[in-house]
């Protein structure tokens, strides 16, 4: 059977390398790919979203069995929803069911109205009435786009001159676009922030181990929020207990209220949890799909063929199978363009080392393969893995091995899982 991949990210380069090793999978190709997945797949040059362009892709070459859907985007318009209608096998979930990641609107009331923890929060599509409203709140507080951002438009604001100035930045600067006519002002609840994703065929749920994100652009957690600048497992406050609470509490709640909503929900599903100071615990956002970086440290650890997770997941036969772990620690760190999450310059010719270490992972993500030189193409460039015994271990391997990375402009933090 053959595959088709659609994305061009570091999770699509990781699942490659999984797949690459099922003897059932003979050739695996990808729309559009990047540098690092032309290695191992055949990338083909399509716009990711002429449905039409990918439905004909597929009826000319029937020997592709299933397609994996990863961007949030094309899971939000529904991209799934029509290669089933076309008769063509499809993983990723519904766009009904995408909505938990492109609405925080949607999300937000599905929490209000099924109890599941999380902070309170108030939309506005008015830039003045938020701007009143902002007068009667406590700082810190968090403001976000209500459409996604791929995980950029969420702003910390320590004062009302901060929040201020985000507010303008979304809704009329329209930093990102459409994704800020409506805001979502939502409590600050401190904490320690995890991402725990997992399979979900609309009634089994089998989440995965929690992982540590490191979402700002800078060292010290300063900067802009981003779609991450790193990873590392296993993430220390997820204790036994609170990973039960979060399983009781949030991940299976979800899955049920989502299913009485009428968005059965079928795919990978990731949830950005707080561990509050006290052990309560609250999801401050949802993820439609594998999380990009934290993907990274998180699918080349699964030992259970991923083909066989995710006809499970499609057929609704999830409980009938295992899904197996590595008990393991591991470290990723996202080298990026000058500039990330903002503007910033492409087309940098980059250049690795011979000597890197073979033992650490490339997951390539914003690159491209120009008259046979390796080149940036978008933000967060190549992610760079170590899987070992210790987090310290890891992040050892790690940084001495980016070091022997470099293109004009690249940036990464030096902190990650230290």
């Amino acid at each position: 059977m053959d595959v088709l991949l659609i994305g061009s990210r570091g999770r699509e380069h990781a699942m490659a390398i999984a797949l690459k090793k099922d003897e059932r999978v003979n050739n695996i190709f990808c729309i559009p790919g990047n540098g690092g997945l032309a290695g191992i797949a055949t990338c083909i040059k399509m716009d990711i979203f002429d449905f039409d362009g990918i439905v004909e892709f597929l009826d000319a070459n029937p020997a592709i069995g299933l397609t994996i859907v990863s961007p949030d985007e094309l899971l939000a318009k529904g991209l799934t929803d029509l290669l089933n209608e076309k008769g063509h096998r499809a993983f990723g979930c519904s766009a009904k069911a995408a909505r938990v990641e492109s609405s925080k609107e949607f999300a937000n009331k599905l929490c209000e109205k099924y109890g599941i923890p999380a902070p309170k929060y108030k939309i506005f599509d008015d830039y003045m009435r938020a701007k009143n409203y902002l007068k009667t709140q406590e700082f810190p507080i968090v403001v976000k786009t209500d459409g996604r951002t791929g995980g950029k438009g969420i702003v910390f604001c320590r004062n009302m001159r901060e929040a201020e100035n985000a507010m303008y930045d979304l809704m009329v600067a329209k930093l990102f676009g459409a994704s800020g006519d409506k805001i979502d002002i939502e409590e600050f609840v401190k904490g320690e922030i995890v991402t725990v994703m997992a399979f979900s065929d609309g009634k089994t749920v089998v989440a995965l181990p929690a992982v540590e994100t490191y979402r700002r652009v800078f060292d010290g957690n300063l900067g802009m929020s981003t779609a991450g600048m790193g990873a590392s497992i296993p993430a220390v406050s997820y204790t036994t207990e609170i990973e039960k609470t979060v399983y009781e509490k949030i991940i299976l709640p979800t899955i049920n209220a989502l299913r009485e909503e009428g968005s059965e929900y079928k795919g990978v599903i990731g949830f950005s949890v707080i561990i509050g100071e006290d052990g309560a615990v609250k999801v401050v956002d949802f993820i439609s799909r594998f999380c990009d970086v934290e993907g990274q440290v998180i699918i080349p650890l699964i030992e259970t063929p991923l083909l066989d997770i995710i006809n499970a997941v499609i057929d609704g036969k999830l409980n009938e199978t295992e899904v197996r772990v590595k008990q393991s620690s591991g470290v990723c760190v996202v080298a990026t363009s000058g500039g990330y999450p903002l503007e910033y310059n492409k087309n940098m010719k980059i250049t690795i080392a011979e000597n890197i270490d073979g033992s650490v992972s490339l997951f390539h993500s914003g690159t491209k393969i120009v008259d046979g030189e390796l080149r940036t193409s978008g933000g967060r460039v190549i992610g760079v893995a170590s899987f070992g015994n210790t987090k310290e271990e890891c992040a050892s391997k790690v940084y001495a091995n980016i070091s022997k990375i470099s293109f004009d402009g690249m940036h990464y933090r030096k902190d990650i899982a230290k």
